[in-house]
């Protein structure tokens, strides 16, 4: 067996306080590897920095490496834990800026960065669209990430799965009224790619928006093994083991009787 522990972080963002939400989530990665040994604790999208910050992004984008993730660093080689968080990540040309999610290993260092693909709204405004999905080899398995929206195209999840994922941590910013359109494509993530799917999404209000929450982290079978009530913060926490990924595949044959040679209108521009 490949047993890991795995937790989602509910919390809130305070808009545009950077150091606030550092701390903040240095707390909570305390307090849960301080109850128990974690493999790997997953935060929301953009929790170092809140959703609605406009043009204030490009003041409070940082570099990877860089201020933001060396913080976080520390705190992941403190507790020997992975952490997979979202944050506004510039290049060196300071008008280019990314929703990114990034992967910290239990040595502190940056495991791997992915850039959000399918932006929403008026995050385009805001930020350029990422353009590939990569998969991080860690010291449990293959761990695929994604941002937000990109959890309502199936096709991300797959080029994942495609690649190796066998576990898929979404960090999120899902808001109100959209509460069970979030869960349903979890479970579907999960069933449609039998993998596990850690899924943290934040709760709080913004100007504009109201967060749900509702994290969940579910199994290739679509078996729920931990799930947060919506509206507060916390945090769940779970046992899974990713053997029974190749298990259920194996089982099923659901990637081995795939048809690609079928599947080319899915390529086709809109």
């Amino acid at each position: 067996m490949r047993q890991i522990t795995v937790a989602t972080v509910q919390m809130s963002p305070k808009l545009c306080e950077v150091e606030t939400n550092l701390e903040r989530m240095g707390k909570w990665v305390q307090d849960i590897c301080r109850a128990q040994k974690v493999d790997l604790i997953v935060f929301p999208e953009l929790v170092t920095t809140g959703y609605e910050c406009g043009v204030r992004f490009a003041d409070l984008a940082e570099q990877v490496p860089g201020r933001v993730t060396n913080y976080l660093a520390e705190r992941a080689a403190d507790f020997r834990v992975h952490l997979a968080f979202g944050m506004v990540e510039k290049q060196k040309v300071e008008s280019i800026i990314y929703d990114s999610a990034v992967l910290i290993d239990p040595q502190g260092e940056v495991h791997h960065t992915y850039r959000k693909i399918h932006l929403r709204g008026e995050e385009r405004l805001a930020f350029r669209p990422g353009y590939r999905f990569v998969v991080s080899e860690t010291s449990f398995g293959m761990l695929g990430l994604l941002l937000g929206w990109d959890l309502a195209f199936p096709e991300a999840a797959r080029c994942l799965t495609m690649q190796g994922a066998e576990l898929l941590c979404i960090c999120a910013n899902w808001e109100r009224p959209h509460s069970t359109a979030w869960r349903n494509y979890v479970f579907t993530r999960a069933l449609e790619n039998s993998l596990f799917v850690t899924a943290a999404n934040r709760v709080g209000e913004e100007y504009t928006y109201d967060f749900f929450g509702g994290s969940l982290i579910v199994g290739p079978q679509g078996e729920v093994y931990s799930t947060l009530d919506e509206g507060v913060e916390g945090y769940g926490v779970a046992i899974i083991d990713l053997d029974e990924v190749k298990k259920n595949r194996e089982d099923t044959q659901l990637l081995q009787i795939r048809r690609p040679r079928s599947y080319r209108e899915i390529v086709r521009m809109y």
